[in-house]
């Protein structure tokens, strides 16, 4: 999708048809704005399709009250972003520019509409992406935060956002800009803080208080029963969901963390097959997503699956704040993740120089610095390339006297051309340093016996592959590393399915998996069938 690189000034040169026009007028209702009047507010749920027939609609700056882009849409134009796909909430405001008349259509009358109509879904689904880009781009974002370079907690709250594509500006305390909002909103200047739309403002922040304000995380309420659970938003994760939709299977998908898994913290995948230049995991999987909401799957996030019980109709999910879901099979995509090492002041350091993935998020903090990466696999590999371009050098930990195994021989080839890079072999490290946050990382090179102390404001661990299935409650046979056992051999029906009827494993997680994206991805894909063969069968006995 091309598309997602283009301006939106581009985007408004498709409009959508005559007949596309009065297919929403079928299903919408007129409603008028007078000049000035607030269309929709930051915050509000993004539950209805605004199609301008009259007027001007503007996005409005939450700190100076003006105009956020030098557009604005006009006759024959519609609003709204990527977050109207999957009951989400506006992430800026929207006033009339003039008296304005707009048909304004239910978000599930315009999806079905959509889903009847895949011209009119080809429109919106790509003006929606280029705006998501556009506010990205340009930091308009009515989500502000403040003080980061302070506060390990909105580090992490950033790093969040950033991941999920969720569109954020960040400002330095004290700086003009940050007094600017906290003033507009009547908060503290002295303070590190989270502000949404105008008036919100919060001090001690937390990631679900950012997944509630943009929508992500939604109680699931009438919409508690599903043909199937997706666990984890990897890329097996995306493929079952984007392919469970085109099945017309009811799908849910469940993430503790942010979309992409482990893959999302690669900066450049150059191995995937139709991106010749690359692609960062985030945006691969950004991509998935919008695609699976698109077809009718939804995503709640930040929420885990604390349990899994079976019953007489399937399975009862409940998660960790106790809201359960009913399904009648479960995909397990939960992927791995990063070990925690066992390095004096690790945890002191977590958020505030220590980082488990390297994205435009973290990469800010390694300018005039050094960065030190532990780790010898593909993600460790990218995020040197990546991080090259930011910090004054770059140091990779290898606890091995070679990549041959461990990396792909082009990324490995690429990383020893590099003079911003140095491969430090048969090395571990053994001591952090630092008041509030990362100054020094002390290194030991096991063959030589030396040590040595690198200046560095920033230390990613990417190393080790623990599977996250601690949550399966005994219900599913594992191998002696805790990875999924799957197959006729375990007592499943199909190559994915495990040893509990209905519980089906793909991608990293499932014990012999090559752990590959694209594998991820083919086995995300392939595993819908099994399901959607399983339900056929059930409900074909029932």
């Amino acid at each position: 999708m091309e598309a997602f690189a283009l301006d939106l000034r581009v985007m408004q040169r498709t409009p959508l048809t005559p007949e596309h026009v009065e297919c929403i007028r079928e299903l919408g209702e007129e409603r008028r704005f007078k000049k000035g009047e607030t269309v929709v507010a930051a915050g509000d749920a993004a539950d209805a399709f605004f199609y301008c027939e009259e007027g001007e609609i503007e996005a409005v700056d939450p700190v100076t009250d003006e105009a956020a882009f030098d557009s604005y849409i006009g006759p024959g134009q519609f609003i709204g972003e990527i977050s109207f796909l999957n009951k989400g909430a506006w992430g800026i405001s929207m006033r009339a520019r003039e008296d304005t008349r707009c048909i304004v259509t239910p978000r599930e009358d315009m999806l079905d509409l959509m889903a009847r109509v895949p011209e009119i879904s080809d429109i919106v689904i790509t003006v929606f992406a280029a705006r998501r880009r556009r506010v990205i781009e340009e930091e308009k974002s009515g989500l502000i935060v403040i003080g980061a370079e302070r506060d390990a907690k909105l580090r992490s709250i950033a790093s969040f956002a950033v991941r999920n594509k969720i569109p954020i500006r960040e400002y330095e305390l004290g700086s003009p800009e940050a007094t600017a909002a906290l003033t507009a909103a009547e908060g503290k200047c002295d303070a590190p803080a989270l502000i949404f739309g105008r008036d919100q403002v919060l001090y001690e922040p937390t990631i679900r208080d950012v997944a509630r304000a943009v929508g992500l995380d939604m109680p699931l309420g009438e919409d508690a029963g599903f043909d199937v659970v997706i666990v984890g938003a990897g890329p097996a994760g995306i493929a079952s969901a984007v392919y469970a939709g085109a099945e017309g299977l009811k799908a849910l998908v469940v993430e503790d963390q942010v979309i992409g898994g482990q893959a999302g913290t690669s900066s450049r995948i150059e191995n995937y097959m139709g991106f010749p230049t690359g692609i960062s995991g985030a945006d691969l999987c950004f991509r998935g997503e919008i695609q699976a909401m698109r077809l009718g799957t939804r995503f709640v996030m930040p929420r885990r699956v604390s349990e899994i019980e079976k019953t007489d109709a399937g399975y009862r999910i409940t998660l960790n704040d106790g809201e359960s879901v009913r399904c009648k099979a479960v995909i397990v995509a939960t992927g791995v993740q990063y070990l925690q090492l066992p390095i004096p002041r690790l945890s002191d350091f977590e958020g505030a120089g220590v980082y488990y993935s390297a994205t435009d998020s973290e990469a800010r903090y390694c300018k005039g610095s050094d960065a030190v990466i532990i780790g010898g696999g593909n993600s460790a590999g990218q995020a040197a390339m990546y991080l090259s371009r930011y910090a004054n050098h770059v140091h990779v930990l290898i606890r091995g006297e070679s990549l041959a195994t461990s990396m792909s021989a082009y990324l490995s080839n690429r990383l020893r051309q590099d003079p911003r890079i140095t491969l430090h072999f048969m090395t571990e490290c053994t001591g952090l340093d630092g008041d509030d946050a990362l100054q020094t990382v002390e290194i030991h090179n096991k063959k030589e016996d030396a040590k040595t102390t690198i200046d560095a404001r920033a230390l990613f661990v990417m190393v080790g592959a623990v599977p996250k299935t601690e949550w399966l409650c005994g219900l599913v046979k594992l191998d002696n590393r805790g990875f999924v056992l799957t197959g006729r051999d375990y007592g499943g029906g199909s190559s994915y399915e495990t040893s509990a009827h209905g519980i089906f494993a793909v991608g990293d997680v499932r014990s012999g998996s090559v752990k590959r994206v694209a594998s991820s991805v083919g086995e995300g894909s392939v595993v819908v069938s099994h399901v959607w063969q399983f339900i056929h069968d059930i409900e074909k006995s029932a």
